[in-house]
């Protein structure tokens, strides 16, 4: 594997890019505030013909030890002998199922020698939880399944996905990775704990929380939240709440993308089950750093060998917690992986990964996700 990066903050500088090979793939992981991010797309597009390109909107874009704003991560890969496919699909097609939408990739998709599918979804009009029950429907074993959700910052506002020369909202792009010869690891961790009494959701619709305790669930929640109550949904990121029920024995965090005043409920980017229990959480910045460490050590026992490239998804909640320290987890990473191995990824609005070799990929927020591969 072949691998070029570069940190892109002008038109021109897509224009000067000169590689000395012939890529199969672009990852671009770009600032929602990057003005020429067509124009861009375009150029890639245009000059290199023959490779694939996806990506999304960011709430932050990694490369290297870095996190930038306003820019757009780019990766050029070049594999020795795996095969790619791309699926591409509108929500409007399946009338914004997020179930149906995850099995129609999943069969585009499915082939004798697939490995790995790499998805990455719009943040705001897809349930995550939803989407990976439709990818995981009729899939073997064998294969697994990363990504995330494209993020806007903290601002919950609109989000893209990049397929190609098309940069769109309402989509979901995913990309298959064929053959025997690539080896991928994966690591999901958190750091975050929880506190305060755990309480019965009593009436919920898939992602949507309506009551805890019989109590209206907003109200319930902006009792907790005191002064940061008039900061949602962004301050919801700081206070998600981990679940646990029959399908999660391993609680799952589940974070909020909008609530309603007219109703009381709370919108998450997962299922929120009713019967199940749930907690509050908070940040402890050493123990998220301690997390994407773990995500590291897991991704890096998993995969057995030295990685070549490393695709980091991680919660824009961590990212508001850890603030000036927020490199710090790409640090620890890189130093579980090695300085060798070529580092991108963004921070997300939800990340979708096993929670290890041996159980299903699942939605996790307020993880740092990473996905390792080598050829």
């Amino acid at each position: 594997m072949q691998v070029y990066q570069k940190s892109i903050l002008s038109l021109a500088e897509i224009q000067q890019i000169n590689l000395d090979f012939t890529p199969d793939l672009f990852l671009l992981f770009i600032s929602p505030t990057y003005k020429e991010k067509d124009k861009a797309v375009e150029n890639l597009s245009t000059t290199y013909p023959n490779a694939l390109i996806i990506g999304c909107s960011t709430s932050g874009e990694i490369l290297g030890n870095e996190v930038m704003d306003s820019s757009i991560a780019l990766s050029a890969l070049k594999f020795e002998s795996t095969k790619l496919k791309l699926a591409v699909l509108d929500l409007e097609k399946v009338k914004g199922n997020s179930n149906e939408a995850g099995k129609v990739i999943s069969a585009e998709l499915q082939d004798p020698e697939l490995r790995h599918i790499l998805v990455l979804s719009d943040g705001l009009n897809v349930n995550g939880a939803e989407l990976v029950k439709g990818l995981n429907t009729d899939l073997p074993d064998s294969v697994s399944i990363t990504g995330g959700l494209a993020g806007d910052g903290p601002d919950f506002g609109e989000t893209f996905i990049v397929a190609n020369s098309t940069i769109a909202s309402n989509q979901i792009v995913a990309l298959g990775f064929y053959g025997a010869a690539l080896k991928i690891g994966f690591g999901s961790h958190g750091g975050w704990d929880s506190f305060g009494v755990e309480r019965l959701v009593t009436r919920s619709e898939e992602n949507v929380l309506y009551e805890l305790d019989g109590q209206p669930a907003l109200q319930l929640y902006k009792s907790f939240l005191g002064d940061k109550a008039a900061e949602l949904p962004g301050s919801g990121l700081l206070f998600p709440l981990s679940m646990r029920d029959e399908d999660n024995i391993t609680p799952v965090v589940r974070t909020i993308l909008g609530i309603n005043e007219e109703d009381q409920s709370l919108t998450f980017a997962g299922n929120i089950h009713q019967g199940a229990y749930v907690r509050l959480m908070k940040a402890n910045v050493d123990r998220l750093i301690g997390g994407a460490e773990k995500s590291a050590e897991i991704a890096q026992d998993h995969i057995g060998t030295k990685s070549q490239l490393a695709i980091l998804v991680s919660c824009v909640g961590r990212r508001l917690v850890l603030k000036q320290l927020v490199e710090e987890e790409l640090e620890v990473v890189s130093d579980v992986l090695g300085d060798k191995v070529a580092m991108t990824g963004f921070y997300s609005y939800g990340e979708i990964a096993p929670f290890d070799e041996f159980t299903a990929c699942t939605l996790h927020n307020q993880t740092m996700t990473i996905t390792t591969f080598t050829e």
